[in-house]
């Protein structure tokens, strides 16, 4: 049996408050153009893999991954 056959729905569990500022990352900003208590916030949706984290030119760039 294949993993796919036994995970047919696979969610990550996301607060209320990360499921917001998930939705307000549709494209591509800096970091610190959010409040700390959001910077916190995209530190852990980075650790769950939902957000991307790039360092350009000096600044803190993330995004959204797909879902």
């Amino acid at each position: 049996m294949k993993l796919n056959e036994l995970i047919e729905d696979f969610e990550i569990f996301t607060t209320n408050e990360e499921k917001d500022v998930l939705s307000r990352l549709d494209s591509v900003r800096p970091l610190e153009s959010f409040t700390e208590r959001e910077q916190t916030i995209i530190e852990n949706l980075i650790r769950k893999s939902l957000v991307s984290k790039v360092h350009n030119n000096g600044s803190t760039l993330v995004l959204a991954n797909e879902l």
